[in-house]
């Protein structure tokens, strides 16, 4: 079970695994968001762009950091929704960029339920030179710890 509302008070920061963005994942983003704008998929219309070479979709970025944030199982079985995330795209992703999400709790809200509050974490994207190539908080709602019967 991951972690309950009052769980994110003193929870600090956490660091994912590392993962590749390979080309195919660029291809395969493409196909399925229907951008196949050239400079995600051709070397000379990236260059031309003014970038080293084809870069991935800023999209594919967040979805990326989204996955990863999940591999770690903070929320597993108390999420109860993602309502919310700014995002900005600060550097270009390359193909074969390993990037790593660092999270950390910003803030933590009540809400009128006595069953769920609302977490905000800042997140960043980093690629393997530590640069952060997109950064921005999701809310979270998470459910609050059950009371077991009796207890006060």
């Amino acid at each position: 079970m991951g972690m309950y509302y009052e769980d994110f008070e003193d929870a600090g920061e956490f660091v994912t695994a590392s993962r590749p963005v390979t080309e195919a994942d660029v291809r395969a983003f493409a196909e399925v968001s229907g951008d196949r704008n050239p400079i995600h998929l051709d070397r000379e219309a990236a260059v031309r762009a003014g970038f080293e070479g084809p870069i991935a979709h800023g999209a594919l970025g967040l979805s990326v950091a989204t996955g990863l944030a999940n591999q770690l199982e903070l929320t597993r079985g108390t999420l109860v929704a993602l309502v919310g995330v700014t995002w900005r795209f600060r550097g270009a992703i390359y193909y074969g960029d390993q990037v790593t999400l660092h999270l950390r709790v910003a803030s933590r809200r009540a809400t009128g339920s006595p069953t769920r509050g609302l977490v905000t974490l800042a997140a960043e994207l980093k690629n393997q030179r530590g640069e952060v190539v997109q950064d921005g908080e999701f809310i979270e709602l998470i459910a609050r710890r059950p009371h077991e019967e009796g207890s006060s």
